[in-house]
């Protein structure tokens, strides 16, 4: 049997040359994911260590495409996948290479994300902001009531969008420590410790009072931007339909507004003040606080009918208006204001301590 074994090694290992040699293409990166055991986004001696001290087994693990033994063919899967499975942009550093299944529920999200060939998590080097990648995708987007509110008729019609690239999206809103350190300065109503809040978390309270047209200053330095109105609410969803976004025990998102405080501050539960990012349970995405705390600043101007007249792919929203978009709800408003479809607007100079932005950024 030991022959058997090293035999097959032997013959898989030529093999396995040869197609490097000779392959030199893009490879599938969900094979190359298999092939990566250590799921650090590389496949590499420690990939192949594991592989070979699993030989002849049935270790399940190892066994990369499922066939019930660790052999040659696997560890041909191993060497012709050499190398990096993903890419990790040049502005940031590798946070996690590949989507948590408790993370990321949905296996088909996690295969959509997977497929773009970028990593995962990571954060932005300037900053240190960490981002989680979403990838394309159509939905529905507009009118998502909840059991206590009805949509407002600038959340129709639903209108298919489809998003053709992926982008990468703040896991957490851009917090007070983020800005005063790029910035100088903090702007922030809440820069003070609370009874809920100790000193030493009030960094982490997302920045807030910064209009509009303040924030394209923090983005111009950063070489981040905006999500778009529609990259906005594609990302809240994360693959659902409902009111509001789903979360651990609640996968497939709620209507119901009584469960509101799971993924969001807000009225009921604030006492009247931000709290630190990431406090309240993530979405199907990794991302947190979508719902709540403060609202965030998207690109797009306003309009009232837009979703009447938007493109179905890649929608950029109006061409010009008075006011820019926020989404998302926050600690001092209703249930409503936290649905996936509302929306309201403000003019690009105002500033409020209930306003503040997630950054997104083009891979």
């Amino acid at each position: 049997m030991q022959n058997h074994h090293h035999s097959s090694f032997t013959r898989a290992l030529l093999i396995a040359v040869l197609l490097g040699a000779l392959g030199g293409g893009e490879r599938a990166s969900a094979q190359c994911a298999a092939a990566d055991l250590s799921d650090n986004g590389v496949v590499d001696g420690t990939d192949l260590a594991s592989l070979l001290s699993a030989w002849g087994t049935n270790n399940a693990d190892a066994d990369i495409n499922d066939d019930g033994m660790v052999d040659g063919a696997d560890l041909t899967l191993v060497l012709v996948s050499w190398g990096p499975c993903i890419v990790v942009p040049p502005w940031a550093t590798l946070v996690e290479a590949f989507p948590q299944p408790s993370v990321v529920t949905d296996a088909n999200l996690r295969a959509a994300i997977t497929a773009t060939g970028l990593a995962w998590r990571v954060q932005d080097m300037a900053t240190q902001i960490e981002m989680v990648l979403i990838p394309p995708g159509t939905f529905n987007m507009g009118c998502s009531a909840s059991q206590l509110y009805g949509c407002w008729p600038t959340e129709n019609p639903v209108h298919q969008v489809t998003l053709t690239q992926a982008f990468y999206l703040g896991r957490y809103e851009v917090t007070q420590a983020q800005w005063q350190a790029r910035m100088g300065s903090n702007p922030s109503y809440y820069q003070s410790a609370s009874t809920q809040v100790p000193l030493a978390q009030v960094p982490q309270r997302p920045v807030e009072t910064v209009s509009w047209n303040t924030v394209q200053s923090f983005l111009s330095q950063t070489g981040m931007r905006l999500p778009t109105e529609a990259e906005w609410e594609y990302a809240y969803r994360a693959g659902t339909t409902t009111a509001f976004h789903g979360y651990t025990g609640q996968l497939s998102g709620t209507n119901d507004d009584n469960l509101l405080g799971n993924i969001a501050w807000f009225q009921s539960n604030s006492d009247f003040q931000t709290w630190p990012v990431g406090g309240k349970l993530g979405n199907g995405f990794g991302l947190h606080d979508m719902s709540g705390n403060v609202w965030e600043w998207v690109n797009d101007w306003w309009s009232d009918n837009y979703y009447s007249t938007s493109p179905s792919v890649n929608p950029p929203g109006p061409s010009s208006s008075f006011s820019r978009v926020v989404r998302g709800g926050s600690w001092g408003g209703f249930s409503y204001g936290c649905r996936a479809s509302l929306r309201l607007y403000h003019v690009p100079v105002f500033s409020t301590d209930y306003i503040g932005f997630r950054v997104a950024r083009t891979p």
